[in-house]
């Protein structure tokens, strides 16, 4: 036994907090927002940001739009290799800090569940390592 299976043997294992296992984008992807209901005075109406970590629940977005926890907002979203943005007609931003939010996805339409769902297992799957 080396030095790494010790380590990893008697280390506790992180219970994983999360119900929806959340996938760290390679590549971060572009999205727009814009909020749903009653508007704020002097906030804008929408915006575009960056998506960082995606679930088939939620995102963690990047972006300069004035958005704040318990605001409700629909999301367009266009994934890597895909033609057509996907449409989240509704999703409450849960928290923010310096320009980053997440955001859980409320009543996803099944074809959108899917596409989320299908892009988060691509995204799992091991890629080869490469060799120099």
């Amino acid at each position: 036994m080396d030095d790494l299976d010790l380590r990893t043997s008697s280390k506790p294992s992180t219970p994983q907090l999360r119900k929806y296992p959340r996938v760290r984008v390679s590549a971060p992807f572009p999205c727009s927002m814009a909020r749903v209901g009653r508007m704020k005075k002097g906030t804008a109406e929408q915006g575009l940001g960056i998506v960082y970590d995606v679930s088939t629940k939620g995102a963690r977005v990047m972006t300069e739009a004035v958005i704040t926890p318990g605001d409700r907002i629909a999301m367009r979203l266009r994934l890597p290799d895909q033609a057509t943005s996907m449409v989240i007609e509704s999703a409450t931003v849960r928290w923010g800090k310096e320009h980053t939010y997440g955001v859980e996805f409320e009543g996803l339409s099944p074809t959108v569940n899917k596409h989320l769902h299908n892009f988060i297992i691509h995204l799992s799957q091991p890629r080869p390592a490469l060799t120099v």
